[in-house]
């Protein structure tokens, strides 16, 4: 959004999203993210009837704000559906973050050849994945290279993050438990078990404010130091991490941070998942996805214990042949990513289309 104002400072955008989608478009959103966050197949068929009102609501939208083009970013449940209305209504339709179509739900490969005009793609290996289904996308790098690139440039010192949250001088353990509720719920228990292996470290969880407070409280009370929305501090700052599967395993990496990666979900979830998941993929962390070998380690659902926990980070704290190799594996990530500018050229390639 902020590269598509620099290329025309009178566009105007309808969202839905959060707090930096806001502070660019200069209007709230017609849904906040915060009210979108179903996890996981329970929660989804749980939330069945508000997803309905929110698809209702982001149409009545669509149509009042008359747009050049409807943009749809991840989220594939929601989007594609949408995709499907917006085309059918005579909109031209941009996808940028594809599905994990190579994961699960490979058919939806016709779905977007059908109701979307252009996939922007963030992953290398999608574009040779969407090849061989006829369907040519455009790899424009991953746009989170910029946005800690951006963020370095005005991040808290490592003595001003310590003094702002009272912290001593200790190394830091950062310990990253996720953004949602179900998360925290289902992880957080195990997540607070392993301190007294590691005295001599600063345990620091990262918080967010997208979730009660309250949740956070038996961490304090174990000893934890929690900070709020200060990730990338956290990530900069920190000798090691314990990171839950998703975006923040991978942006733990770009910032060079060694990490052990852990997910438990719901049981009845993570069964279907297995179910339905491609059964050729190895891995579910970005980093080993992407570099497709395994560079992070993966401790997931029984696996994933205070025990093999301690085990991999006290290898990442203490083994240096181990740490640097991780490293050094991170350093070829980023040149796989596409490099600096991502945001810069898929706002380019969406403009160009747009005025011919």
């Amino acid at each position: 959004m902020k590269e598509l104002k620099k290329l025309d400072a009178n566009a105007d955008f309808c969202f839905l999203g959060g707090d930096l989608m806001e502070q660019v478009a200069g209007r709230k959103p017609t849904i906040h993210i915060a009210q979108m966050a179903f996890m996981g197949f329970v929660d989804v068929l749980k939330n069945l009837s508000k997803i309905k009102v929110n698809f209702k609501i982001v149409k009545e939208d669509i149509e009042k704000c008359k747009p050049d083009v409807v943009i749809l970013v991840d989220y594939p449940g929601f989007n594609l559906r949408m995709a499907k209305w917006a085309k059918l209504k005579g909109l031209k339709t941009f996808f940028y973050i594809s599905p994990t179509v190579w994961a699960w739900k490979e058919g939806r490969v016709e779905e977007i050849k059908k109701y979307v005009d252009k996939m922007f793609v963030i992953l290398p290996f999608e574009k040779a994945f969407y090849a061989k289904h006829n369907c040519d996308v455009e790899f424009v790098g991953h746009p989170l290279l910029d946005a800690i690139e951006d963020r370095k440039n005005s991040m808290l010192s490592r003595e001003e993050f310590l003094k702002k949250n009272n912290l001593g001088n200790k190394e830091i353990v950062a310990i990253l438990p996720g953004s949602r509720k179900q998360e925290l719920e289902r992880m957080l228990d195990i997540l607070l078990q392993f301190k007294d292996n590691f005295k001599q470290y600063e345990m620091v969880l990262g918080g967010t404010n997208n979730v009660p407070k309250h949740l956070y409280d038996k961490a304090i009370e174990k000893g934890f130091k929690v900070v709020f929305d200060q990730t990338y501090e956290l990530m900069q700052y920190a000798k090691a991490g314990v990171i839950k599967s998703g975006t923040s395993t991978l942006e733990a990496a770009l910032f060079g941070l060694p990490e052990v990666v852990c997910y438990r979900g719901g049981a009845l979830s993570f069964w279907i998942a297995r179910q339905v998941v491609n059964s050729s993929l190895k891995y579910i962390s970005l980093v080993n996805l992407i570099m497709d070998k395994e560079i992070v380690k993966e401790l997931l659902q029984e696996d994933m214990t205070a025990a093999k926990i301690s085990e991999e980070l006290n290898k990442l704290l203490n083994e240096n042949a181990y740490r640097e190799q991780m490293i050094g594996e991170y350093n070829e990530l980023k040149t796989k990513l596409g490099g600096l500018g991502a945001s810069k050229r898929i706002a380019t390639a969406m403009y160009n289309s747009l005025i011919k």
